[in-house]
């Protein structure tokens, strides 16, 4: 069997990978050539832990191939998975363009069955539009070539994304016939040798699922952070709460950690494209709104923490831990710390900030309008304050004494909940934390 997957975003090149890892013969296409010659070379554009080996091995043992060509490498593919990119409009909606000048393409070079996939999120109806797309293209060339469309969202968590494709939890896949069924089967058959479940339905339920869950999750983040905003209020520890709700089966102890925010490629984006498509359709999503807006508020809490600790900000300077909306991961899209940098900057403050892996990125963001530190105590120097902002495993046990002498003040200001309060008393810090009464 051999497939295309077009688009080498976060999406394309993991799942292009994990198919060429269990022995399919892969073909990733991108129109950045630039990118398509740096992946031949074994330069990723994103970071994923175990990706860029992965990459390399199966590139060299000739099953994963790059090209900048789509008309040469769809080609008598059985497959062709569309993961190029859905940005959110101005509007909150999913910008489809990307995936439909695809689907046109596809139906103007296609030369034999095959089952077109959307691996990108698109909202629900998105699938039918490039069945329209790729028949128009085929109708222009006067062929009366067959073919089949599938839905088969990813579920993928940035810094787990390997395990989670070749261990899935399900693997969902929308079709509209027995056909596409058989092919879609067999292209995952290694995958559910461990018993991993296939689950087969219509396409508009597989669309609706993959925006379901990111929006559920989501929920469960917002709600988590409403509650820790209370517990502050009212003197209860969130950390306490969190465990007592978490040892009910019916909820569980994922996704509820309180923290300032979510952020990535998913959540923010798909939240905000399910609110939408229901109110295209005359529907008001009130929950998803409200978990929108708790979300937004959050990503402001860290910063009132510093405002109320210090006053007036013109002319302070904090270390800030953390860049990547989510550690394992240089993923910048919509991340907490944004937020925060852009109104200590607009206050007059000043940025040191470190990040294992995810400087470079933020660089393109904020450009030099801070300080990029080479290591974590070299963010600390001479800080009023550290800011706390992404839960890296190397944060979680540091030096508190070289901490202590580099800190102008030993104040910490925590927004991921990494370390004790007491700890920090102990070690004579000032700390504040999320949810949780600080010292």
């Amino acid at each position: 069997m051999k497939i295309a997957v077009i688009g080498t975003g976060y999406v394309g090149l993991v799942t292009g990978t994990c198919f060429a890892e269990v022995g399919i013969d892969v073909v990733c296409i991108d129109i950045d050539k630039s990118k398509i010659e740096n992946l031949k070379k074994g330069i990723l554009p994103i970071f994923e832990p175990g990706l860029q080996e992965m990459v390399q091995k199966n590139h060299n043992d000739g099953r994963l191939n790059f090209s900048s060509s789509l008309n040469e490498s769809i080609k008598d593919c059985d497959v062709a998975f569309i993961a190029v990119g859905t940005p959110p409009g101005e509007d909150g909606s999913a910008d489809l363009k990307y995936v439909l000048a695809v689907a046109t393409e596809i139906g103007q070079n296609m030369n034999a069955y095959g089952v077109v996939v959307t691996k990108s999120t698109v909202p629900v109806g998105t699938s039918l539009k490039v069945k329209h797309a790729i028949q128009n293209a085929l109708n222009k060339r006067g062929s009366n070539l067959k073919f089949d469309v599938a839905s088969n969202p990813e579920f993928l968590k940035e810094g787990a994304a390997i395990d989670d494709f070749l261990k899935p939890d399900r693997i969902v896949v929308g079709i509209e016939s027995e056909t596409a069924e058989e092919i879609m089967r067999k292209l995952y058959k290694p995958f559910l040798l461990n018993g991993h479940p296939i689950i087969f339905m219509d396409i508009p339920s597989a669309e609706m699922t993959k925006y379901a869950a990111n929006a559920m999750l989501a929920t469960k983040i917002s709600f988590m952070n409403d509650i820790a905003n209370l517990c502050e209020i009212m003197g209860a520890d969130v950390n306490h709460v969190r465990k007592g709700i978490g040892s009910d089966p019916r909820i569980g102890n994922k996704f509820i950690y309180p923290g300032i925010g979510y952020g990535g490629s998913c959540f923010p984006k798909d939240v905000k494209a399910l609110a939408k498509t229901a109110h295209e359709h005359g529907y008001k999503m009130q929950i998803l709104e409200a978990v929108e807006s708790v979300n937004d508020f959050q990503k402001s809490v860290l910063f009132n923490k510093i405002k109320k600790r210090f006053g007036t900000l013109k002319g302070k300077h904090f270390a800030m831990w953390g860049l990547a909306f989510k550690p394992k991961t240089d993923d910048m899209r919509e991340a907490p710390s944004l937020v925060i940098i852009e109104k200590l900057l607009a206050e007059g403050a000043t940025v040191s900030a470190y990040d294992p892996v995810a400087a470079h990125e933020a660089q393109k963001i904020l450009g030099n309008t801070i300080t990029y530190a080479t290591s974590k105590y070299e963010a600390l120097n001479e800080a009023d304050a550290l800011l706390i902002v992404t839960e890296w495993p190397e944060f979680r046990s540091p030096k508190f004494d070289e901490m202590g002498l580099r800190l102008k003040n030993k104040c910490i200001i925590d927004g991921r909940n990494i370390y004790e309060p007491q700890e920090m008393m102990d070690h004579g810090f000032s700390y504040d934390c999320i949810g949780r009464a600080g010292v």
